[in-house]
């Protein structure tokens, strides 16, 4: 793995061992950024579900103030490739159920401009993540949320956000969405939608 573009561009990453994580591919990796960015200007990101940082580690490269990384288990793997790309000082990592990590945001009132989701796939399946985020109340409106799921999981709908792209790589789905505040709709007559192979 390897950073993508940015301050860092082309330093490595050291993956979490064992098959229990499974790191985004570069290819994905770029796409997501391009669709979202590349750059940006400040801000305060969140990689939940962060396993290696990779996806977070590239935001700050291409500008973020700040990252979030949450983990239950491979926070030390997150700060191990903070350290070497001399980024920690831009970061927290909390190692810690994602449950309790939106408990956490919301009572320390932090307010999240790009958001990762990046979780087991089968996660999507059993808990409805995009409305436990809006639910946690941490989203600045206009807040772009990013989220990696299986190709075969039907896109996750949820009031407030508006789907802007989703794309097909390989058994990846890609969604990207806006999130729209409290508006009790979910848009998505300005979908784009690709498939790549």
């Amino acid at each position: 793995m390897r950073v993508i573009a940015g301050t860092k561009r082309g330093r490595t990453l050291i993956a979490p061992k064992g098959d229990e994580t499974r790191p985004t591919l570069n290819r994905v990796k770029e796409a997501l950024f391009s669709r979202i960015g590349p750059y940006f200007d400040g801000g305060m990101g969140l990689d939940l579900f962060a396993g290696s940082g990779a996806l977070g580690i590239e935001g700050i490269s291409r500008g973020l103030e700040k990252v979030i990384f949450v983990d239950a288990r491979t926070g030390s793997v997150i700060r191990d490739n903070l350290a070497r790309l001399d980024c920690d000082s831009q970061a927290d990592v909390w190692t810690m159920d994602y449950l309790r990590a939106l408990h956490r945001l919301t009572r320390e009132c932090v307010k999240i401009d790009v958001a990762f989701l990046d979780p087991p796939y089968a996660l999507w399946h059993r808990a409805p993540l995009l409305d436990q985020l809006s639910d946690a109340s941490i989203l600045r409106e206009e807040a772009t949320v990013v989220a990696e799921m299986g190709r075969d999981k039907d896109t996750p709908m949820a009031h407030g956000y508006e789907l802007l792209r989703e794309s097909l790589y390989g058994e990846t789905k890609l969604c990207v969405y806006r999130y729209c505040g409290t508006a009790d709709f979910f848009v998505e007559d300005t979908i784009d939608s690709q498939l790549e192979r």
